[in-house]
């Protein structure tokens, strides 16, 4: 008796592809997308580093004022010192003050003769890790001596701190601001497109007042509204506020606009006859439909929110210090003389950059997947 022949591994592998799920093609399709997934895992360091891990990651306490080494800059972890010998564990240099003999100012120099080893799970000053737990263990740092990855600022505070610090405030400012415009964008868009009539117009004409009005002066103004004795966390709750309020009308649209094209589709007369509410036929039937499209634009929408909040914060209307953020680091480097002469002080904006990139790169590879048929 000859056994039968078995399916060739394509066969087998088309037979799983044919018997996917949409989630299971679209994961199939972004997977290719080597871009957006490198993005994704840049995205997932930076809010794990940032938002879950700051206070173990930052050496220094970000309220601690070094006037000795206000404007030092960053110091350069070495593995060779300057006679080219090798040292197993990283270093960086001291630093000594000396005088310009141009400028007559006084200038940072690396003063070759300390050196100062990193340490990695060294003791150092003390911090609530997530507000609650009290430590004084940082990830990395130097028992003696100063390490300065980042610079100082104008006050001697270390910068790779309060940017890790500032990274908390500005994502978390991202994903709270978007999760609320989300909501109302599907809510609003939903009941338009849903019922249509006189619903419809309202709200319709309510997108187009907001869409008519100018951005960055109508952020300006309500920014510059919050009452400037509340205490920084209000001023944070205020700012995601305005700038959720802001963001809802382009997705309320496009809902609206896959609504009125779905609502006459037969599964949705099969849930009205089935008794299902019309919250329930928009909740579980019609967007679900497009929840791919929906996933897009979510992830495209949080640079947005946290370029507003830059924004706002570095014109001096939005957070305001002791509060940390991009927006309010970038602030201090608005003199173009300043950041001539202090370049480091724009590494904040190197985060909001590669953050801004990172999700639009991802956002690119979970549009193209969206369609999954068309990447077999």
């Amino acid at each position: 008796m000859i056994a039968a022949a078995s399916p060739a591994p394509t066969d087998r592998s088309m037979e799983r592809l044919y018997a996917a799920s949409q989630w299971q093609l679209m994961w199939r399709a972004f997977r290719k997308h080597r871009m957006a997934v490198a993005s994704g895992v840049v995205l997932l360091l930076i809010y794990v580093g940032t938002v879950l891990f700051c206070e173990i990651l930052s050496p220094y306490n970000i309220d601690v004022v070094r006037k000795d080494y206000a404007y030092a800059p960053p110091q350069v972890i070495r593995f060779f010192d300057s006679e080219g010998r090798f040292h197993l564990r990283p270093f960086v240099y001291g630093w000594k003050v000396e005088e310009d003999p141009v400028t007559w100012q006084d200038v940072f120099v690396a003063d070759k003769e300390v050196k100062y080893p990193l340490r990695l799970f060294t003791r150092g000053e003390e911090y609530k890790l997530w507000g609650a737990f009290k430590t004084d263990w940082h990830l990395f740092g130097v028992e003696e001596g100063v390490a300065f990855l980042f610079g100082t600022d104008q006050l001697g505070r270390d910068l790779f701190s309060r940017t890790l610090y500032a990274g908390r405030t500005s994502l978390s400012i991202g994903l709270i601001g978007v999760a609320i415009s989300f909501v109302l964008g599907n809510l609003l868009g939903g009941l338009s497109g849903f019922y249509g009539g006189a619903v419809d117009n309202v709200i319709q004409r309510v997108i187009e007042f907001f869409i008519s009005l100018p951005t960055i002066p109508l952020w300006m103004a309500l920014a510059a509204a919050l009452p400037p004795e509340w205490p920084p966390i209000r001023v944070y709750l205020g700012i995601t506020i305005i700038l959720s309020f802001l963001g809802w009308t382009g997705l309320a649209r496009v809902v609206r606009g896959k609504l009125l094209e779905l609502r006459e589709e037969d599964f949705v007369m099969a849930a009205k006859l089935a008794g299902e509410t019309d919250l329930g036929i928009i909740r579980r039937h019609l967007l679900p439909s497009f929840l791919s499209y929906l996933i897009v634009s979510l992830t495209l929408a949080v640079p947005g929110m946290i370029l507003g909040e830059t924004a706002l914060s570095f014109l001096g209307l939005g957070l305001r210090p002791p509060v940390v953020s991009w927006g309010v680091l970038l602030a201090t480097a608005q003199n173009f003389q300043t950041v001539a002469i202090y370049p480091w002080l724009f590494f904040p904006g190197l985060f909001v950059v590669v953050v801004v990139l990172s999700f639009n790169f991802m956002g690119d590879g979970l549009r193209d997947a969206a369609d999954p048929y068309a990447h077999r």
